[in-house]
């Protein structure tokens, strides 16, 4: 697992009492390499440098490296060296043979890694990786929308998100609003999208205000969108992924919603809300178990 942080603490509190999944290593740069991680798991947990070399003793490895180091030197590294990954950086997003999963949407994706391993040369290795923060929560009420209704063929959204999605260093956010976040992107074809992504001084929470347009016609009433959200359930609900939670997605008020396991729609012509930090690093857990649960692990 290479991750140090407090995103990382964040992700290894979600695997404490985890049925099958147990942290074995620990992986950060080569100044953090022997020190004890005992902040946030139990366990006597040294950090490794994060190299595929100090990694092999273990099924599969988590990576929560930026970008900027995640390229050759991370995601690709591990994946030659025959390990198992998944990742949340963007170096790989778009490679053909990669995977691009969120595991409540698109978890038949996990499919392509036949062909990724007969690409690489691999027997047991592979690398996934998971949408950006912003994606993620939009994607899931259009899953269970496009599931019942047919597909979307325009969309506006406005992003507001939380400050714990900026990393480190911190940026300005007091008494502040950031209009505009680079990077921000989504793909279907034949669809039609719109975005502004701002940051707002809120700890942990990303909020989408969506408007979008179906194919068919007449459109679905609001209480026929409501249904078919409160409805959906994913293939990893169906696998009995212990991260995808038995329900559907939910209404609720931001401020007590944003600590709920999942991505809750406040109104129609909607408004999701997903926690950055906790939600989306339980997604990655998802990934994991459906990837053994489908015997890629």
């Amino acid at each position: 697992m290479s991750t140090w942080g407090s995103r990382g603490h964040r992700f290894i509190l979600l695997l404490v009492e985890h049925p099958f999944l147990v942290p074995q290593a620990v992986g950060a740069s080569a100044r953090s390499a022997g020190k004890c991680y005992k902040d946030a798991c139990s366990g006597n947990l040294v950090v490794r440098e994060c190299k595929a070399e100090h990694f092999q003793d273990c099924d599969l490895v988590f990576s929560g490296l930026d970008s900027d180091v995640a390229g050759d030197a991370g995601q690709m590294e591990f994946l030659k060296a025959d390990i198992p990954g998944f990742s949340n950086a963007k170096n790989y997003r778009k490679h053909p043979t990669v995977p691009l999963v969120v595991p409540t949407v698109n978890l038949q994706h996990l499919d392509l890694i036949p062909h990724q391993r007969r690409t690489f040369g691999l027997q047991k290795g592979f690398l996934v990786c998971n949408s950006n923060c912003a994606v993620i929560g939009i994607v899931i009420p259009f899953a269970a929308l496009q599931a019942r209704f047919a597909l979307v063929e325009e969309v506006e959204v406005v992003m507001e998100q939380a400050i714990s999605g900026a990393g480190y260093p911190a940026i300005d956010i007091m008494d502040n609003i950031i209009p505009f976040i680079s990077g921000r992107k989504t793909k279907q074809s034949g669809l039609k999208v719109g975005a502004i992504c701002t940051r707002v001084g809120v700890t942990d929470g990303h909020m989408a205000f969506v408007a979008l347009r179906f194919q068919n016609r007449p459109p679905p009433s609001a209480e026929q969108v409501v249904q078919a959200m409160r409805e959906y359930r994913s293939e990893a609900q169906h696998l009995g992924c212990t991260r995808a939670g038995d329900r559907g997605l939910r209404r609720a008020r931001p401020t007590a919603a944003r600590n709920l396991s999942g991505v809750v729609i406040l109104i129609t012509q909607f408004a999701a809300l997903s926690h950055n930090t906790m939600y989306h690093r339980s997604l990655r857990i998802l990934h994991s178990e459906a990837a053994v649960m489908k015997g890629y692990v």
